[in-house]
């Protein structure tokens, strides 16, 4: 958390400085910026620029600067918030802080007319780079084509899940949306990734990507059906039985014994 649905609703929202120039650039947490990059080189990059896009790759969000300038790259981890001047599309995350305190404050982008877009985030787990690494990343999962996720699961002998959270492989999910999305598929997240067949491919290619735009017309990835029952005791909103609760690919994860196979 934040999953790729509250990554696009942030690049939804940074899409509104498209067209602004740069003033200033705020970093009072050098720590935040990664790969070598100092508060200097984040100025130099940014001011004076115009926004020309905002686009998203899986979790990364990317602001393009100009031709001559880099690609700012902005990543969330567990935490992270976007909020331009006042408004925040996403007041709090699941896991996230109930207030917003000026102290989480990381960085910024403060627009010639005023304007701010910030990231807030508590627990310090994301960062802002420069011209960030794409090709590393995977086919982004709200577009996925069948035969990219069978290239991204031909093979493996990692469970299901973990294959699914490596961002290598399929950029964009994280817990909460593999779990919701492989209980609808009627998939066993334990089961190794390269034992699925043809038929079961397909439906997982389309379960994914069906159930990124519910959840994302519901609110966010925790919307999901079976997140009510995400905890001890829970149970199957389809089955009625008792949930299975594992640590797969180092997440606490909850699926169903009876259809997920």
């Amino acid at each position: 958390m934040p999953e790729i649905i509250e990554v696009e609703v942030y690049r939804r929202l940074a899409d509104r400085v498209t067209g602004r120039t740069v003033a200033d650039v705020e970093t009072p947490d050098a720590w935040y910026l990664k790969g070598g990059v100092r508060p200097a080189d984040v100025r130099d990059a940014a001011v004076g620029a115009r926004v020309e896009a905002v686009r998203r790759h899986g979790k990364l969000l990317l602001v393009d600067l100009g031709e001559e300038r880099p690609v700012l790259g902005l990543r969330f981890g567990m935490t992270g918030r976007l909020v331009l001047d006042d408004h925040a599309p996403i007041e709090r995350l699941e896991y996230g802080p109930r207030r917003d305190d000026p102290k989480w404050n990381r960085f910024a982008l403060v627009g010639a007319d005023g304007s701010r877009l910030r990231m807030s985030d508590p627990r310090r787990l994301g960062g802002v780079e420069l011209d960030p690494d794409t090709t590393v990343l995977g086919m982004d999962a709200w577009s996925i084509t069948e035969r990219g996720l069978r290239d991204a699961l031909v093979h493996g002998r990692a469970p299901l899940k973990a294959r699914l959270l490596d961002q290598r492989r399929v950029a964009g999910l994280g817990n909460l949306l593999v779990d919701e999305t492989l209980w609808r598929a009627g998939l066993d997240p334990a089961r190794p990734a390269g034992t699925l067949e043809a038929g079961e491919i397909r439906t997982l290619q389309r379960r994914i990507r069906s159930t990124i735009r519910a959840l994302d017309e519901r609110g966010g990835s925790h919307t999901g059906d079976l997140q009510a029952q995400r905890h001890r005791d829970g149970v199957c909103p389809r089955d009625g039985v008792p949930l299975e609760r594992r640590t797969i690919g180092g997440r606490t994860t909850y699926s169903c014994p009876v259809h997920q196979r």
